[in-house]
């Protein structure tokens, strides 16, 4: 007789390629007001869970998690894990929450046109584009305010040399680095060069900021490689870590590539902004309104892309499986 320790109610779905994996049942309840604090304390005491549902042999490098919480301000909330670091926002993953919604039933054209959803980052909305046979086209996600934090910062990079970037905030931050400069093309079967080359990026970066208290307590920036052929038109490759690279446009990176954009006059504010990843999936992106946040000016983005899904399944854990925690290779 096969003994378990715990199974997992799960629903996966692709963004543009990027996986989001919805955890239905199983976690354990969780301490807290807000879900930034529900988050913490998951963080805090069941953080083997994280690397157990997302790491192989059950998951990959890539996997990204979201968990659904209670939320006391908002129609849903929700936290985000992945394989190396906890996510504040995550704009695939909540696009695969909305298609993960649908499927199961829990949302439909009756229940309307949006939901609010809480994150650690803040409360975001999230619209419903409906075919007309009812289900889900496309999600139109209203971002938390993406901002520039600094310009024109120059690092040296081991084997590269010089790199100029631009430090922009979409929901978590992001070092933007043209691929232009570094004679990089952004394709599939240049994903282990850019995965090395952008994590170098990422290292001297996070070691240049260390110390600002614009970047105090957040998770090191991570490298969007843009490869631009009009103004608002480019590929995407955002690098995580390296063996690690999200596989859509990245619904906060595309957001402060836009707040970019627009802070620097290279689009107008009525201008839509195509990302592309590398195997030519869009996401849509375009200014809502401008806001403050302190005394920067900050965008909130648009985000519009299409999440389809892959499996659902109920995930086990043998009482004596050695790798129920979980591992990753590098």
């Amino acid at each position: 007789m096969v003994v378990f320790n715990a199974s997992f109610s799960v629903v996966d779905s692709h963004t543009a390629g990027h996986p989001t994996r919805v955890i239905f049942s199983g976690i354990p309840r969780l301490d807290g007001r807000t879900v930034r604090e529900r988050r913490d304390d998951f963080r805090n005491r069941f953080d083997d869970l994280r690397t157990a549902l997302l790491h192989e042999p059950r998951g990959h490098a890539a996997m990204v998690g979201l968990v659904p919480v209670q939320s006391d301000v908002a129609d849903y909330g929700a936290f985000f894990i992945s394989s190396y670091v906890y996510l504040d926002m995550c704009g695939h993953g909540t696009i695969g929450f909305a298609k993960t919604l649908a499927f199961t039933g829990q949302i439909g054209p009756s229940t309307g046109n949006s939901f609010t959803l809480e994150t650690p980052a803040g409360v975001v909305t999230v619209g419903l584009v409906w075919n007309e046979s009812g289900a889900l086209e496309t999600v139109r996600l209203k971002n938390v305010p993406s901002y520039v934090g600094l310009e024109g910062l120059e690092v040296d990079v081991v084997d590269i040399g010089k790199v100029r970037t631009d430090i922009v905030y979409g929901g978590m931050w992001y070092a933007l680095v043209d691929a232009a400069q570094l004679g990089l093309e952004l394709a599939p079967d240049r994903a282990s060069q850019l995965m090395l080359k952008g994590s170098a990026i990422k290292k001297a970066t996070k070691e240049a900021i260390s110390g600002m208290p614009l970047f105090a307590g957040a998770a090191a920036p991570s490298v969007l490689f843009y490869a631009a052929d009009t103004p608002d038109s480019a590929t995407h490759f955002l690098v995580l870590e390296t063996n690690k690279y999200d596989r859509s446009p990245c619904g906060t990176g595309t957001s402060a590539r836009l707040a970019h954009l627009l802070h620097t006059g290279a689009l107008r504010p009525d201008q839509v902004y195509r990302a592309r990843n590398i195997f030519g999936i869009p996401f849509e992106a375009r200014l809502s309104e401008t806001v403050k946040v302190g005394e920067r000016e900050a965008a909130i983005v648009e985000i519009e892309g299409s999440a389809f899904i892959t499996s659902a399944q109920t995930i086990f854990f043998e009482a004596d499986d050695p790798l129920s925690k979980g591992f990753l290779s590098r």
